[in-house]
């Protein structure tokens, strides 16, 4: 049966045009190129940047061996709860309910990086005497991950903030009623921490209102070597 006028021009257009596409393509030509990626429905891979590679708890690179990765992130305001993030594992966090108004605590084995227990002290209505029993007794080496909530500030006494001194703390002795504050300390820290922020309440550059913005602190911390027997 022989091709009607209109099926028989298709045929040659379809032939002609497959014909130009095979010479272009042995005999080279980025127009080929282009056409091939516009029938197989394929992007040129140069196109499509690639994401940005996240290493442990969000870091934008990889930590040093004999070091633990770490994240921490304070309140927002009293609505969203505190993140304490070590070795991608959530330590402290809304998701694991084991977040509360005032002080969130970490404590983690400086030698090994296990963690060792979490709790939270309430620095509004709470008990002052609870957090000094809790930071009395730590251990040589102990690191201390600490991130605020709501109103960290208004039970700590001389005795709590000296104790936060003595684990490398340099904003604690001006923490007041509402501040935000992110710190990693260690129990017989030579030198002052380098792992501290403070965010000061204050009406005028406040972010939310009666409170400042969330505090967001990650880095890489080094293990404790063991002492020499």
């Amino acid at each position: 049966m022989r091709l009607t006028g209109p099926l028989r021009a298709v045929a040659v257009v379809l032939l002609v045009g497959l014909t130009w596409l095979l010479a272009n393509t042995l005999f080279g030509g980025e127009s080929a190129s282009s056409m091939l990626h516009f029938f197989s429905g394929k992007r040129n891979q140069a196109e499509t940047k690639p994401r940005p590679r996240k290493y442990k708890c969000g870091l934008s690179a990889p930590c040093p061996p004999k070091h633990l990765a770490f994240r921490l992130v304070s309140g927002a305001a009293n609505v969203i709860g505190p993140k304490i993030c070590l070795e991608d594992k959530m330590l402290v966090s809304s998701v694991k309910n084991n977040v509360g108004r005032g002080l969130n605590i970490a404590l983690v084995n400086g030698l090994t990086g296990e963690l060792l227990e979490t709790k939270t002290f309430d620095m509004w209505a709470g008990d002052v005497s609870d957090l000094l029993k809790f930071l009395r007794p730590l251990h040589e080496g102990t690191l201390v991950f600490v991130a605020s909530f709501d109103d960290a500030a208004t039970k700590l006494n001389d005795e709590s903030r000296r104790l936060f001194e003595e684990l490398g703390s340099t904003a604690v002795k001006d923490l007041a009623f509402r501040d935000s504050w992110v710190f990693v300390g260690a129990k017989g820290i030579e030198n002052k921490s380098p792992f501290e922020q403070r965010m000061k309440n204050s009406k005028s550059s406040n972010k939310y209102e009666g409170w400042p913005e969330s505090l967001e602190m990650d880095g890489c911390i080094p293990l404790r070597p063991p002492l020499e027997s």
